[in-house]
């Protein structure tokens, strides 16, 4: 008989992902679904980012945030996750309806450098504005110089269609 620690042992496995009932037993989960495009009728534009799955990167794809806290020996990886997460809703919501694609990070040094692709929806002065503001702003915040690297488009990039 199962005692009431075991029964909520499995039971958080079960909500976390890692094993599932079926038929009275417990049996682990050995599909991996996340990230993955559903496959339709071939209407759906996919970028490069979105086409390729997560077990491809540094294969076929980079990472989106690029430093040396990941290293043996160093520490702060957790406050360059959570800066990231900041930096990546600072700059959606700075340039709504405009990013033509994910937000890159790269930490060189001291330095902040942020790369985005952006969709042509605005004018250009107030494209000018809002990087000026942004570079000043995000300064500010973590006391280092932060540079843009903005291109823009006309449409999104499609690499396929799904």
């Amino acid at each position: 008989m199962y005692t009431l620690v075991t029964v909520f042992n499995l039971l958080y496995l079960c909500i976390s992902g890692g094993y599932m009932l079926s038929w009275g037993r417990w049996k682990p989960i050995t599909t991996n679904r996340a990230a993955r495009i559903r496959i339709g009728k071939g209407d759906k534009p996919l970028t490069y980012e979105q086409a390729l799955h997560p077990h491809q990167i540094a294969h076929r794809k980079g990472w989106l945030s690029q430093h040396a806290s990941n290293l043996k020996g160093e520490q702060g990886a957790a406050e360059r996750t959570v800066e990231d997460v900041f930096i990546r809703r600072f700059m959606f919501g700075t340039f709504h309806g405009c990013l033509a694609n994910e937000v890159v990070i790269k930490r060189r040094g001291n330095v902040l450098i942020v790369c985005a692709l952006m969709l042509q929806k605005m004018p250009p002065q107030k494209f000018y504005f809002f990087i000026g503001y942004t570079e000043s702003l995000l300064s500010h915040f973590y006391k280092c110089p932060v540079k843009l690297e903005i291109q823009t488009l006309q449409e999104k990039a499609v690499y396929k269609y799904v």
